[in-house]
């Protein structure tokens, strides 16, 4: 199909996205920021309203145990190989309208503008509406997707609460209306052997396409991740001043200690060109008994780790707990790290890499390969055998803030790109 043809089809539809993300801002607005909390309000308003609005436009829509939406433009033969576009539609709380909706919302529109130029492929194309990505809420990565998959990591249901309630995955998830029992099975919705390709459209969460001015980046690989979501460091609390240092057992001492090794571990990976990044994002003392003058008998933390080799994160494993056993013994204090998550790398699919070269060529757009340093759904679904690939969209400020700032004009080029590749598949 003409290249230009698409563009102009996309661009007429133009006025769907931004109704979209229009009303997504205004109805999950939380007076800071965007909030659509996995298995909350928001994130349920946002799956009601893709699936109301695309059931309008003539797509089949249903969900599946999971909670996972699902609007299908059918194929000429339905026992051919289904595409799926998808992204998530949750948020971190106080965050941006664009992380996540964005791709769901280019999936819709890129139907409905080749819907109205009357293409239609040989298979089903699904746009996904994927559930719970975002693991600042329970702690597990992609609970959607693996759901979906059959991939969701055992006790994930029962053990992952949701860091607002406190409550289970699965007490959420049947509140909405689920089926958290089917999860536990591990049955599949979607069958991966009968998947033709995943792709996914998202606003790069960092600053290299808005640095460079390029509207429009193809993803080269997805970083994995090794988590410890719920890690505490026990010492003992007792008087800042009267207390020798030989004596203390200092809890805030011995996380610092700690990740200050990682750091170091962060150091010698960059000199030596090996893919690593680390985050504590989450370390407290207990507000209940800590004090200026008291020293910290407990501190909780979380520590993210990223990398695309995944070998090098099964050995990270095995270091961070030898780093705690050597400053546990050094400082008096008992570490619990808890239950380890992870998520492999995304090894994404070079054949559709090259068409989407070849789209951005055709369509006039400007682009760039870019890793990616985040995790997406993209990730879980490489990682079950589906060719996978994902379009990156200039996003100034980065993201999981307020101040997520995608303009529209990229988000269309964009669609545009994603709509080409579905008219012209490898």
């Amino acid at each position: 199909m003409e290249s230009a043809r698409i563009a102009a089809a996309v661009s007429a539809r133009r006025p769907l996205a931004e109704g979209f993300f229009n009303t997504l801002r205004a109805e999950t607005f939380d007076g800071v920021g965007i909030t659509r909390a996995s298995y909350g309000p928001g994130e349920q308003f946002a799956h009601d309203l893709l699936r109301g609005r695309a059931a309008e436009l003539g797509l089949e829509t249903a969900t599946d145990a999971a909670g996972n939406s699902y609007m299908t433009l059918p194929g000429h033969d339905r026992s051919a190989k289904k595409t799926v576009i998808g992204s998530h539609l949750d948020s971190v709380a106080q965050g941006g309208n664009f992380d996540g909706a964005a791709g769901v919302i280019a999936g819709v529109t890129a139907l409905a503008a080749l819907m109205d130029i009357g293409w239609r492929a040989e298979g089903d194309v699904s746009v996904m509406g994927i559930r719970a990505e975002e693991s600042a809420w329970f702690g597990v990565s992609y609970i959607g997707s693996r759901s979906a998959l059959g991939t969701l990591p055992d006790g994930a249901l029962d053990d992952a609460r949701r860091a607002d309630t406190g409550r289970s995955l699965a007490d959420h998830m049947a509140e909405l209306g689920c089926d958290p029992e089917a999860v536990r099975s591990g049955r599949p919705y979607l069958d991966a052997t009968a998947l033709a390709a995943y792709l996914e459209l998202h606003i790069e969460q960092g600053p290299v396409l808005e640095d460079l001015e390029i509207p429009v980046g193809i993803v080269t690989g997805i970083r994995g991740n090794l988590r410890v979501p719920k890690a505490r460091c026990v010492g003992e609390y007792s008087h800042c001043g009267g207390v020798p240092r030989s004596h203390r057992r200092d809890a805030a001492i011995a996380v610092s200690e700690l990740v200050m090794g990682l750091d170091r571990i962060w150091d010698a990976c960059e000199a030596r060109g090996q893919d690593f990044a680390f985050t504590v994002g989450k370390m407290a003392t207990d507000a209940q008994r800590h004090a200026m003058t008291i020293i910290a008998g407990q501190v909780d933390f979380s520590v993210d780790m990223r990398s695309l080799d995944i070998a090098f994160l099964d050995e990270m494993e095995a270091r961070i707990q030898e780093m705690a056993m050597e400053i546990a013994d050094k400082r008096r204090i008992r570490f619990d790290l808890g239950r380890f998550t992870r998520a492999a790398p995304g090894i994404l699919d070079e054949r559709i890499k090259a068409r989407l070269r070849e789209g951005v060529d055709a369509l006039g757009i400007a682009s760039m390969d870019i890793p990616s340093g985040a995790s997406h759904d993209a990730a879980a679904f490489a990682a079950a055998g589906v060719p996978t690939a994902m379009i990156f969209v200039r996003n100034a400020n980065g993201s999981h803030n307020p101040d997520e700032a995608m303009e529209i004009d990229d988000f269309m080029k964009g669609v545009e790109l994603l709509a080409w590749y579905l008219a012209n598949p490898v």
